[in-house]
């Protein structure tokens, strides 16, 4: 499915108990294999530096249910510098749609010191975007959001079921790096969000497989979860 020239995958998110959790990970674990970037069994981890404007859209947009809406982030795993993405994740109504492209190290030190300076001569439409939200709509890093991803694959309709665990948020740097980052737990630690995401179609054998039976759909936005905590943090 494609709008406005790009092309849009459905994303549906749960949150798990633990008995559920253990549940449909026994399931799906036995019939699909883990992502490529896995490490362990645990999976690999997630760590994303997000940005939002003086009006802080890309948080309250979300919470108003904003029909088209987009965030950017830079991403890396497990704390690694080999690879930096730079992320804007667009959302129209139901749908989203993820647009990535690599950033150099040097130009990612570079931002956080308020410099994006080394992005102005990118040919990529999605580094451009990036440089002109810094530079003249004043975009500025909002938040460290940190988890473990557990993640299966079927390549039938390009599906990705992942587990995401242990989410907490920065709250003393907005370094993606930094060996002091200190962070708060942001979501009850016995709590797994699921996400499952496809493009066209869901096959049936995964729609069985992945439905959780005790949890209904929810809105769940990790950027919006560790902005609150960090709000509750420093007003406690």
């Amino acid at each position: 499915m494609k709008f406005l020239g790009r092309k849009l995958r459905h994303e549906l998110k749960y949150y798990l108990h633990p008995q559920e959790y253990l549940t449909l990970r026994q399931r799906v674990s036995a019939l699909l294999p883990l992502d490529s970037n896995a490490t362990g069994e645990e999976g690999y981890g997630i760590r994303s530096l997000y940005f939002d404007n003086p009006r802080d859209s890309a948080l309250y947009d979300k919470m108003d249910g904003i029909f088209r809406r987009h965030k950017y982030r830079i991403r890396v795993y497990n704390g690694s510098d080999r690879i930096i993405k730079l992320e804007r994740k667009n959302k129209f109504g139901a749908y989203v749609n993820k647009e990535s492209a690599n950033l150099a190290r040097e130009d990612y030190d570079r931002i956080l010191k308020g410099d994006a300076s080394g992005l102005q001569s990118s040919a990529i439409p999605l580094v451009q975007d990036f440089y002109r939200s810094l530079v003249h709509e004043h975009y500025r890093p909002a938040a460290i959001v940190d988890y473990i991803r557990e993640a299966y694959v079927y390549e039938h309709g390009d599906v990705r079921i992942t587990f995401d665990k242990r989410l907490a948020a920065g709250i003393n740097t907005y370094d993606l790096f930094d060996p002091g980052l200190i962070l708060t737990e942001a979501l009850d630690p016995t709590r797994t969000i699921l996400e499952v995401k496809y493009n066209e179609y869901l096959p049936e054998m995964i729609r069985m497989l992945a439905s959780p039976h005790a949890s209904n759909r929810s809105a769940i936005s990790k950027y919006v979860i560790c902005r609150e905590t960090v709000m509750q943090h420093f007003k406690n």
